[in-house]
């Protein structure tokens, strides 16, 4: 196992790149922190290397690992509890994404957090597919990573125009289920279909009109005392509906 000790060291430069996001996407590379994390990108065949903090020992396997000091993984990790293993994965390869028939458009949700939600609870409740448009979150920043729970090494992720996408999911036959507060019809009234595609908008705008302009339907959830939830929970109450 090789040791690093010095901050300045190429190697530790060019992990410490990937916490911005031009550099994670020149370089389709992106660390996750922690025991669960690293394992599930094992699982996912994403990850490249290892980094294990000094004093601590992690089983490897077949690896490439390396033992770097406590001030090298403070300057990598983003987690305010501090972590002592880092892994090093590369992104799956866009050629590699196929169209399911479970699908999550997400359209400029912009929290990192929301986003990183919606990906766990889609991947919960049997959903295959999320789209992002150009302006959500990027998948690949550590909160969201953190708030998948290792979801997103297990189902297709892409980043493209949703436009184009519902385009192609009405070609096979998928009927896309936009979400909004005016002219839409109660969830409760929405057939449930094994085959499909739901809608969320930004958290302050909503779904765009000329996306929504291309959905087959559009529902609000009804509720009392308040006229929206929070982008997250309303996703996860309609994923649970058309839940597999």
């Amino acid at each position: 196992m090789e040791k690093i000790v010095s901050k300045t060291n190429a190697r530790v430069k060019k992990w410490a790149k990937y916490k911005e996001k031009k550099y994670r996407d020149s370089d389709r590379c992106f660390l996750v922190e922690g025991e669960h994390l690293l394992e599930e990108a094992i699982r996912a065949k994403l990850l490249d290397c290892i980094l294990v903090e000094e004093g601590h020992t992690y089983d490897t396997g077949a690896y490439p690992c390396y033992e770097v000091s406590s001030m090298i993984m403070r300057k990598l990790s983003d987690s305010v509890s501090g972590t002592w293993l880092i892994g090093v994965c590369h992104m799956p390869c866009p050629m590699d994404f196929v169209m399911g028939e479970k699908v999550i458009l997400l359209d400029d949700v912009q929290d990192p957090g929301n986003v990183g939600t919606i990906l766990r609870s889609a991947y919960s409740f049997g959903f295959d597919t999320v789209v992002l448009s150009r302006h959500c979150a990027d998948v690949y920043s550590d909160k969201v990573i953190r708030s998948t729970q290792g979801a997103l090494f297990h189902m297709q992720v892409i980043r493209t125009d949703l436009s184009q996408i519902i385009d192609q999911l009405k070609e096979k036959k998928i009927p896309v289920i936009g979400t909004a507060l005016e002219n839409a019809s109660a969830m409760s009234t929405i057939e449930v279909v094994d085959r499909v595609a739901l809608l969320f908008g930004n958290e302050g705008n909503g779904v765009s009109k000329e996306l929504l302009a291309k959905c087959d339907e559009t529902m609000y959830i009804e509720m009392h005392a308040f006229e929206s939830l929070n982008v997250a929970v309303a996703a996860g109450i309609a994923m649970y509906k058309f839940r597999r």
